[in-house]
């Protein structure tokens, strides 16, 4: 792989049980780079329009980038991209990790899956060979499980990626997952792959990718471990996990409590990162060939709960979710809560907060024990949480299968002002970062193709008033420079949340990792992130290359979308964010206006070229070089 690619996308129409690999030409690496850019070619080509998202023509890809594999820090990301269950609209979720790479080495840059298999089949590639084989041993079994098993089938040394029991049992918001630990969360990505009779994708390879220029992949390699300890934030990211975020979040009263009701949370130093650390912390787990080691394992051996570390450990997400959200501080429990969710496959934000979601309606007299099975759904109650999660992984009585739908689902089955509870965007569950403090990201939130998301865009304290010169600097090499007044939505930071969102949408696509390359806080900026793409492949490209190809993704999601019927309408906030936030801290009484976020809509849409209605036009598509998806518009 002399340019940081193989060439070869691997084709699989489970329903005729044949494979063929297709070999795109250079150009068109250019220009979508790899992710989800690409992964939406095929799937605009491939899906009729109305396909059910649980149906055969679904069209569910799997796509590496163009330096998948290098031996640098956040490059090995997956892609998984396909309708969405939960949303009706487009599907997007990355994975970290060794199985990207992995795939790589194994000779394909992606893989394309349409149909559906007569029987549960698993995908082994194993250094350029492929083939579907019976996947029946596998069905019911722990993620853990599928791993041992198809070590000894495989290789010792391949990767896996598979759906888990969760998505067997129907949960909505079931993920893929590898290393049973590693994550294509959010938008049901795993209940997709269920629905296609493959339970799994397993990945072997000797390859290497080669450098163009080793020089510069070296001088960038030597930058990357001194840089750490020089960076605040990537220091704290390396010693904690992104656990470190909790504290941090819950003093600028950014740290969801009760269900998104207050900001701050009395016990978040008991499920901070740096208790993790100091107390259960028994290693730091990375992704292939990075430095930073940001992944947690935890282990608890005695108490209620113990926690296995082949799981890992919980993310800042789900300390939260599982944690504030339902206001428990016993960090044993949030850690069990985690492991279940990677045992059996299933979102760990949408899960923890649609647990959430239901103890605020009991609490509230909406829900009864008649609709809990008979239990109590109280805030602070560890042991019923995990007893619930249980019920849900498992699609066990009418609580468990109903909160398997996820809230918004939940809260349609409800009534009664269930509805006023609810945290979705899209049907997606809202993550553990408050748009009432960081007022751009809650645009985002809305407009995001695929729900509410706090990693398809910067977030607002990096370009408020008082951000440091490191920032700045950064962020002026897309055209970003007069930081606002906190807690602001003005027109300027439309512009930088838009903007932003744009170079995150390269990074989805290139398929690198967002705490390493990015536009401000990480270990290396937008000018080196192009120095390292073209490193690897020999290219000339710019930050603004690299820029174009984010706005293609973003307006290939978008037409997507508009295809599939969902417009402006659907690019709307929860009740709950505009009421006011209770209990104490420095965004107590907080709330979004209508009026903001409707003006903020409409700068919103003018700057990326689309209709009022939030639907690109033909001379926006033709302006990103993506013309080729007008057709696909509405009439």
């Amino acid at each position: 792989m002399p340019n940081g690619y193989n060439g070869k996308i691997l084709h699989v129409d489970l329903t005729k049980g044949e494979l063929t690999v297709e070999q795109p030409n250079e150009a068109f690496y250019r220009k979508y780079l790899g992710g989800s850019a690409m992964g939406m070619h095929y799937i605009l080509r491939d899906m009729p329009k109305g396909a059910d998202a649980l149906g055969p023509e679904n069209v569910l890809t799997l796509m590496t980038g163009v330096t998948t594999g290098a031996a640098i820090s956040g490059q090995s990301r997956l892609n998984a991209n396909a309708k969405s269950p939960i949303s009706g609209g487009i599907g997007d979720s990355q994975s970290g990790g060794f199985f990207p790479a992995e795939l790589k080495f194994a000779g394909f840059d992606g893989v394309v899956i349409k149909g559906k298999s007569a029987k549960p089949v698993y995908l082994a590639i194993v250094d350029g060979k492929y083939e579907l084989r019976d996947a029946a041993h596998l069905m019911g079994k722990l993620t853990g499980e599928v791993d041992d098993i198809l070590h000894k089938e495989v290789d010792p040394k391949a990767e896996i990626l598979q759906h888990g029991i969760g998505a067997e049992n129907g949960v909505l918001f079931s993920s893929l997952v590898s290393m049973s630990n590693r994550h294509n969360g959010r938008t049901g990505m795993g209940l997709v792959m269920a629905s296609k009779n493959l339970k799994a994708v397993a990945a072997r390879g000797t390859g290497k990718v080669t450098p163009v220029d080793q020089k510069s992949l070296t001088q960038l390699n030597r930058i990357g471990p001194k840089a750490i300890p020089e960076n605040g934030d990537m220091d704290g990211l390396a010693k904690h996990g992104t656990a470190v975020v909790v504290l941090f979040n819950n003093t600028i009263g950014c740290l969801p409590t009760r269900n998104y009701n207050e900001s701050q949370f009395e016990g978040c130093e008991e499920i901070s990162g740096e208790k993790m650390t100091d107390t259960i912390l028994k290693e730091r787990e990375t992704c292939y060939a990075c430095v930073v080691k940001c992944k947690r394992v935890v282990e608890y051996k005695e108490g209620a709960y113990p926690v296995d570390p082949r799981y890992g450990g919980p993310e800042y997400e789900t300390l939260a979710t599982f944690g504030s959200y339902c206001g428990i501080d016993d960090m044993q429990a949030v850690s069990k809560a985690n492991q279940i969710c990677n045992e059996y496959a299933v979102d760990t934000i949408a899960c923890g907060a649609t647990i959430a979601f239901a103890m605020e309606c009991y609490e509230k007299g909406i829900i009864t024990k008649a609709q809990t099975d008979g239990i109590e759904l109280k805030f602070g109650d560890a042991e019923t949480m995990l007893k619930v999660l249980n019920m849900i992984v498992k699609g066990e009585g009418e609580l468990g299968k109903t909160l398997g739908m996820g809230s918004a689902r939940a809260a349609e089955k409800w009534g009664n002002g269930a509805d006023e509870c609810l945290i979705t965007v899209k049907g997606a569950e809202a993550p553990a970062h408050m748009p009432q403090a960081k007022r751009s990201l809650g645009l985002i939130y809305a407009v995001n193709p695929f729900g509410a998301d706090h990693q398809s865009s910067e977030h607002d304290p990096y370009y408020e008033e008082g951000i440091g010169d490191f920032n700045l600097d950064r962020l002026k090499q897309i055209g970003l420079g007069s930081p606002q007044p906190a807690y602001s939505l003005t027109e300027e930071k439309v512009r930088f949340a838009y903007e932003t969102e744009v170079f995150y949408s390269m990074l989805d696509s290139a398929e690198l990792c967002q705490f390493v390359w990015g536009p401000t806080w990480t270990l290396y900026n937008g000018a080196q992130t192009a120095q390292m793409i073209n490193a690897v492949t020999g290219w000339n490209l710019t930050v603004q290359d690299l820029m174009a190809v984010g706005y293609r993704r973003l307006n290939l999601f978008r037409v997507f979308n508009a295809r599939e019927g969902l417009t402006r309408k659907d690019d709307k906030l929860p009740k709950k964010f505009f009421k006011q936030l209770q209990g104490t801290g420095p965004t107590a009484g907080f709330a979004l206006t209508n009026e903001e976020v409707e003006s903020a809509l409409d700068s919103y849409y003018k700057l990326a070229g689309w209709t009022n209605n939030g639907i690109p036009t033909r001379e926006t598509l033709k302006k990103h070089d993506v013309e080729w998806a007008a057709e696909y518009l509405p009439a």
